[in-house]
């Protein structure tokens, strides 16, 4: 063989051998970059990336790129097809902390981790007060109006980056819906009403009556049996209701509006008034379904948030002058602590 030829193969092997040692060190490159440090958060400790519904991989890797959370749109599509990623990626609001590795951001997306917002509406809220809530929450999109009174459920909702505030609405009707479907077979027998609708405002006036959970079986059974006994339920929540659509009065009631005769004035009209007067909870749904069962048939104020019982008018005459006497120990000491 001639030395020419011999050179010639040696020339090809180190040629191969140095493409081989190449290739390695972009697989090595590229393997760091995928599971090493990404790059560093752009402002704050975390990059926000929203991924809109219907985004393909391209798009998704370039939006990612585009926004600081990886380094190469390029590596993320190879990684994504080569892990069986690219048809799983979800769309929505994602955080990546800063220099969070672009294993973990395509893990993230395939998983669907997206950043959860939360709108709160608590019991008792009126319906018009709910959809001030979810049209507060920056995220959403579009516009609530104010559904049927106590046709929600108070609750904490997750919300994501981009939801339709009606459909936000819509969720929480569902679950009122779901929560009556299970509590209304189970209610007890002989109930002085004999529909969902009626049991529904009856509950929103046990919720407006007490902030004290563990009073609201007792403050329902204290109107099941006046509805029972053809009694007025006689409570003032309903009142204000009819003044200022279950908005607080900042004051107490006037003697003309508890004499006004309103749809929703229980001390004029007999039974239940014509619709809930707020959005009730699981807890007064479930009192009002099944209360206990007792002879009380009044309840007032005891001076520590929570509220008194009796059975006969006599004691419950007590209770309130028990009741008046604090308040007027309260008044005097506000008077004396304004001088």
């Amino acid at each position: 063989m001639s030395r020419g030829r011999r050179l010639s193969r040696r020339t090809l092997g180190l040629a191969a051998l140095g493409a081989a040692v190449l290739a390695a060190l972009l697989v090595l490159a590229g393997l760091w970059s995928y599971r090493g440090p990404g790059p560093a958060a752009k402002d704050g400790p975390v990059t926000v990336v929203v991924l809109e519904r219907g985004s393909g991989l391209s798009e998704i890797a370039g939006t990612l790129e585009e926004a600081g959370a990886i380094s190469s749109a390029g590596l993320f599509t190879v990684m994504a097809r080569m892990t069986g990623a690219a048809s799983e990626l979800k769309a929505g609001e994602y955080e990546f902390a800063s220099r969070a590795p672009m294993a973990k951001v395509l893990a993230d997306i395939r998983a669907g981790k997206v950043v959860r917002h939360m709108v709160t509406i608590p019991e008792g809220w009126t319906s018009e007060m709910a959809a001030e809530a979810v049209n507060r929450q920056p995220v959403l999109t579009g516009l609530a109006t104010p559904p049927p009174e106590g046709s929600l459920l108070p609750d904490t909702y997750q919300v994501q980056r981009g939801d339709d505030r009606s459909e936000v609405i819509a969720r929480m009707r569902k679950a009122r819906d779901e929560l009556l479907a299970e509590l209304w077979p189970k209610r007890q027998p002989g109930l002085p009403f004999d529909t969902v609708d009626e049991a529904v405002i009856l509950a929103s006036i046990v919720e407006k009556e007490t902030g004290v959970a563990a009073e609201r079986p007792r403050v329902a059974a204290v109107f099941v049996n006046r509805m029972r006994q053809g009694m007025r339920l006689e409570s003032d929540p309903t009142i204000i209701y009819g003044i200022s659509k279950g908005r607080p009065l900042g004051r107490g009631l006037l003697a003309s509006e508890v004499a006004a005769a309103t749809p929703y004035n229980t001390y004029r009209i007999d039974g239940l008034p014509p619709t809930p007067i707020a959005n009730p909870g699981r807890a007064s749904l479930e009192a009002v379904l099944n209360p206990p069962k007792t002879n009380e048939l009044f309840f007032v104020a005891d001076g520590t948030g929570g509220h008194v019982f009796a059975a006969t008018f006599e004691e419950h005459q007590r209770n309130v002058a028990r009741w008046r006497a604090v308040e007027r120990q309260r008044a005097a000491a506000a008077a004396a602590g304004g001088r």
